[in-house]
């Protein structure tokens, strides 16, 4: 595996153990998930490390890891490493004998799907063409929980024109279960400049306006009111809310869109 399993140090001498099964391999595979509790609709990502213990050489070693449904894969960072013959299934496959002493690793990145429900299991294997007297670390296992998140929505809550002064307004509410204290909502408002806000703490900037809101607990409601300036034709805007932390289980009401003429 090419960029995974690294070579042993150059120039070091391995000794030939006596015994009928001196040319094993004694191959391991360890997982390892961030974060340690998946959020609905938040990245994933797990770590898998091999080695190869020794004391021959692993004959074009071959790592599966097989990733939960409730997980969509993004990708990795080794590029030997492709979608298996199933669906969750990443296969890394060695294009060259792997000596005692080698070791490396790869990463698989995913999203938690909005409906995921835990706990979520992957599965590592690692195999090669020579015998294994040690198949116990040959396959690694890990479990993640599912936290329930919460249930963001944003929604136009009036919008209306005084001169070059465009003010428009939206509601973000919380169904819970979880309270979220990292709540931001977007505004992007074509060919308006932001001027104030009210029931938030927004900045702009390059392109939108950024906006922190207090605390939303569960079936909690925030009301913002945002003034631009126009020069005098039709407004539109598109506003979202998202949580860093705290996943979201409908995130298809997430986004608004208003106008004001």
């Amino acid at each position: 595996m090419v960029s995974l399993v690294l070579a042993g140090s150059p120039g070091t001498a391995v000794a030939e153990p006596a015994g009928p099964n001196w040319g094993g391999a004694d191959l391991s595979v360890r997982i390892r998930v961030s974060p340690g509790r998946a959020q609905p609709g938040q990245p994933l990502s797990y770590r898998v490390k091999v080695h190869n213990a020794g004391p021959g050489e692993a004959v074009l070693p071959v790592l599966t890891v097989r990733i939960p449904a409730g997980v969509e894969i993004l990708g990795t960072d080794v590029a030997e490493c492709v979608p298996g013959a199933t669906g969750g299934e990443v296969v890394c496959a060695s294009r060259a004998d792997v000596p005692p002493g080698g070791s490396g690793a790869v990463t698989i990145t995913g999203m938690v799907r909005p409906a995921a429900r835990g706990p979520l299991a992957a599965v590592a294997t690692i195999s090669s063409e020579v015998v294994d007297d040690n198949v116990v670390n040959d396959s690694a296992r890990t479990l993640t929980p599912v936290d329930e998140g919460a249930d963001l929505a944003i929604r136009p809550a009036g919008r209306f024109r005084i001169g070059r002064t465009v003010t428009m307004a939206a509601v973000v509410r919380n169904r819970g279960p979880r309270i979220v204290r990292d709540a931001l909502v977007f505004f992007q408002a074509r060919r308006a400049r932001f001027l104030s806000a009210r029931g938030a703490r927004c900045r702009p900037r390059s392109g939108y306006v950024g906006c922190r809101l207090r605390a939303v607990a569960p079936g909690g409601r925030i009301r913002l009111d945002l003034d631009f300036s126009s020069p005098g034709r039709p407004v539109r805007a598109k506003a979202s809310v998202h949580s860093a932390r705290v996943g979201d289980r409908r995130p298809g009401n997430n986004v608004a869109r208003m106008r004001v003429r």
